[in-house]
């Protein structure tokens, strides 16, 4: 099959397609043909050797067709996704014509989305649904800052967090971005200088109810501050960088009572984190309907994908980058 493989730590010119073996699906997996994939800043970190576990073939999340179930559940030509699962981490992710996920991580899909459209969704829907109702517990009337909102994932929380209809301010570092979150339904926007706790304040005085930080370290000081007493404030994403935050004293740095957690989307598919539990039929619904407006930016060709990577790590991405499959 065809593979794009990183052919050794580096910048997107390390990624190439070449020939290699199809995989070969074991007890409580399935061959999935991936018709499209998503791509994630997760696996440019991946491709330069900076995340703790990678494999030669990246990628983790894919949606494609049932090729071989060993199982005998899901028949050949079933719609499914599949995410994380060790995708790309610890077994070869969707960078490639087939990838075997582990049955746990594969979903099916009923949709009239077109493999592009519907690529966009699996990974930063799946992400944020968790994050919005598991961590950080949303619920209608309450108020919700994003950080990092223009990225697909902050974007997709946009959507899900004021269509359950909270209050959402949402950051960007770009002005001309502003319209983009209002039209997701974003009701205020700041721009995001990385103290930005005031201003927040300015606009909910006693500070927020919920925090959904995707940027990271560099400003978690700053969203503790933002969110009110009690308040609850969740990590789900790295776009500042994966540096550690220096000196970090919770006696100093975290208001008291103020709930402070992380959520890694490589745990989707575990007992505490199952598939089912997300509701991929409702979300793929309102996607078809443009409650969700969950539309890849950028559709890219599987040769590509050097450019894709170029384009997420410039920060113009605005959006989800989707590659079509080989």
């Amino acid at each position: 099959m065809r593979a794009i493989v990183i052919t050794e730590p580096g910048g997107p010119e390390v990624l190439q397609v070449q020939e290699v073996a199809d995989p070969v699906p074991g007890d409580q997996e399935i061959l999935i043909a991936v018709k499209a994939f998503g791509v994630n800043h997760a696996e440019t970190h991946m491709r330069k050797g900076e995340w703790p576990e990678a494999t030669p073939i990246s990628g983790i999340e894919a949606v494609g067709t049932v090729v071989k179930d060993p199982s005998g559940t899901l028949a050949e030509e079933t719609k499914v996704l599949a995410i994380m699962g060790g995708l790309g981490r610890t077994r070869n992710g969707s960078y490639a014509e087939y990838t075997a996920a582990p049955a746990a991580n594969v979903a099916v899909i009923e949709t009239s989305l077109d493999w592009t459209e519907l690529a966009a969704i699996p990974e930063s829907y799946a992400t944020a649904w968790l994050a919005l109702h598991g961590n950080l517990e949303l619920r209608a009337g309450q108020s919700l800052l994003v950080r990092g909102a223009t990225s697909a994932l902050g974007q997709a929380a946009v959507n899900i967090a004021s269509d359950l209809g909270a209050r959402v301010i949402a950051t960007t570092r770009r002005e001309d971005r502003a319209g983009l979150l209002r039209s997701l339904g974003a009701e205020g926007v700041v721009i995001e200088t990385g103290a930005i706790a005031g201003e927040v304040r300015r606009l909910v005085p006693d500070g927020v109810d919920r925090v959904l930080d995707l940027v990271g370290n560099s400003v978690l000081r700053d969203s503790l501050q933002a969110v009110r007493a009690k308040g609850r404030v969740c990590q789900a994403g790295f776009l500042g960088g994966l540096g550690p935050v220096a000196d970090f004293l919770p006696a100093f740095d975290m208001p008291s009572g103020v709930q402070f957690s992380f959520f890694g989307s490589f745990e989707v598919g575990t007992a505490a984190y199952p598939i089912s539990a997300i509701p991929f039929r409702d979300i793929v619904a309102k996607a078809e309907a443009g409650v969700y407006q969950a539309k890849p930016v950028r559709v890219f060709a599987f040769e590509e994908i050097a450019e894709a990577h170029q384009v997420m790590e410039a920060g113009e991405a605005a959006g989800k980058l989707v590659v079509a499959g080989a």
